[in-house]
């Protein structure tokens, strides 16, 4: 897998040497909140079964997956990644950071190069994602990139014995390529 690079991030393969930070970071339960699959209390020691479930994910070309590293302290902030549909040539985004990196626009640049890598390099057809309309950092990462919003389905999911909505945002190859041409965006 390729290593991506943006102005402040290292986009890299995950290892079963993160899984110590994986669950710092993960641990905390606004990041687990926010996300419908991080387990809390994260158990200890369950990093390392989730890093090996990706790793044999990605090589059945059902995920890709990178680590979300800060380059200057060459630190590891969260994960990112795209699930793959070889059916239906399109992936979904996911993507978390750690608390004490929100606000700092990591998302949203691990996003936008994600979005190329997905476009240009995976040669996808859309990228869409899912976020809880009560989470409006994750929302507005998705709009800041470009993918447009497509819908909200209520009460989808359950997470903490609470139901909540899920908006739903994609982009299509046509329009990445177009905005990437037209406004110098990627």
């Amino acid at each position: 897998m390729k290593k991506l690079q943006t102005e402040r991030l290292f986009l890299r393969p995950i290892t079963t040497h993160d899984s110590v930070r994986i669950e710092e970071l993960a641990g905390d339960f606004d990041v687990a909140k926010s996300t419908l699959n991080i387990p809390h209390p994260y158990p200890e020691g369950s990093s390392i079964q989730f890093i090996e479930s990706i790793l044999s994910a990605e090589r059945n070309n059902n995920i890709i997956m990178f680590g979300i590293t800060e380059k200057e302290l060459n630190l590891l902030i969260g994960l990112i990644n795209l699930n793959l549909s070889k059916s239906y040539n399109r992936g979904e985004l996911a993507y978390w950071v750690g608390k004490q990196y929100w606000g700092r626009g990591y998302g949203t640049e691990a996003t936008k190069a994600l979005l190329e890598y997905g476009f240009n390099y995976l040669n996808l057809n859309k990228i869409f994602a899912a976020s809880f309309t009560s989470n409006p950092g994750s929302w507005r990462i998705l709009e800041k990139v470009g993918l447009k919003y497509e819908g909200t389905l209520r009460q989808h999911v359950a997470r903490f014995g609470q139901f909540y909505d899920l908006a739903y945002y994609g982009l299509l190859k046509e329009e990445f390529d177009k905005e990437s041409s037209d406004e110098g965006r990627f």
